[in-house]
């Protein structure tokens, strides 16, 4: 982030532990930092939070060790085409020009509300996305993301793609989609329907801006 020679940092992969380093990667931040683009997603939402709130340029968007996914290589080109030509192609198609958005996964975007480094919604589309989580736990995870007073200050809510849904006995009884509608209903937030976003190669790049 300090060296002026490289133009970008491009996140080798997700996991956890990004949250333990948000906010310190923040303080007193050099000069260089300013200069650069960020992309990543899943764990690194957090550091986009971050960096967003601090006024750096972040995307969500396919990471180096999405080229061992089945089909990585279209994810790890798109997203160098993002970042060295800022190819329109590269970007998720539903994407508004003349509105912010913010893509996060569902589960990291819950634990960063109410948080030091928490951007501003205000207006923006935010678009979701999360994988191996139970319906219950995404049931629970809406609840507080839709209770969140930020959050309802978005233009509207994208789902993106829910996958590798861990069965559940017994059956919850709402998918995903229902899930993530209801609670939008329940804060009067309008679902703006479905986003090419996920964890996986088809995974397109949202800049936050």
């Amino acid at each position: 982030m300090a060296d002026d020679r490289f133009d970008a940092v491009w996140f080798a992969r997700g996991g956890y532990g990004s949250n333990r380093i948000a906010e310190a990667a923040v303080r007193d931040l050099p000069a260089a930092a300013r200069t650069k683009t960020y992309l990543g997603y899943s764990d690194a939402g957090f550091l986009l939070a971050a960096f967003y709130r601090a006024g750096l340029t972040v995307a969500h968007g396919p990471m180096v060790q999405d080229v061992v996914r089945e089909g990585g290589q279209a994810a790890v080109n798109r997203a160098l085409d993002w970042l060295v030509r800022q190819e329109e192609a590269s970007l998720e198609p539903g994407l508004n020009h003349d509105r912010r958005a913010m893509a996060f996964n569902l589960t990291v975007l819950s634990h960063l509300i109410g948080t030091a480094i928490e951007p501003d919604f205000t207006g923006a589309e935010l678009l979701l996305e999360d994988v191996a989580e139970h319906e219950y736990r995404i049931d629970r995870t809406m609840f507080h993301v839709t209770g969140s007073e930020a959050v309802r200050r978005v233009a509207g809510i994208r789902l993106g793609r829910i996958s590798e849904i861990p069965d559940n006995d017994p059956e919850f009884g709402h998918d995903a989609e229902s899930i993530v509608r209801d609670w939008c209903k329940r804060a009067g937030i309008a679902f703006l329907g479905h986003a090419d976003i996920g964890h996986d190669a088809a995974n397109r790049v949202v800049p936050f801006n």
